[in-house]
């Protein structure tokens, strides 16, 4: 086994393992919220994004038909998770944006996974922690985590 594969399965096991102590907490948040998977996907793309798009561009980014996404909107609108608005541009355009109450909902939602997280981290002896630390500061100070495009695969300038 190569040692990028090797890695690949460490970082596959060790995310799997974080995610799923993350999400139990956070998703039954939105369980309770009565929203449903593609609803909530629709919030944190929205939160994400953190300005007011067209309900389009929630299509186009979660792959829902444009109805989809109008239907998650609304149902939205309607629990007052979203707020929906005139584009001063384009008054035909419906600009869509987390009300107070869904930045609410998208915040306590991230805070849950960094509890999770440093849960994870307060469980590790100190030494590892440090070690953890040593490997993920060259990275991280790298370009390898930016995004990339086609002309420039390795995110390097």
């Amino acid at each position: 086994m190569s040692a990028s594969d090797e890695l690949f399965a460490c970082l596959q096991e060790f995310l799997q393992r974080m995610f799923s102590l993350a999400e139990v907490d956070a998703m039954d948040a939105l369980v309770d919220l009565d929203v449903s998977f593609s609803q909530a996907r629709t919030v944190f793309v929205l939160a994400h994004l953190g300005e007011p798009v067209p309900i389009s561009e929630i299509a186009r980014r979660l792959g829902f038909s444009q109805a989809a996404a109008g239907r998650n909107v609304d149902q939205l609108v309607r629990v007052g998770i979203l707020e929906r608005q005139e584009s001063p541009e384009d008054r035909r355009v419906k600009l869509v944006s987390l009300s107070p109450r869904g930045l609410e909902i998208a915040d306590a939602h991230i805070e849950q996974k960094r509890r999770a997280v440093l849960t994870v981290i307060q469980r590790l002896p100190e030494e590892e922690c440090r070690r953890l630390t040593e490997a993920l500061q060259p990275i991280l100070a790298g370009d390898y985590l930016r995004k990339t495009t086609k002309e420039n695969p390795h995110g390097h300038a």
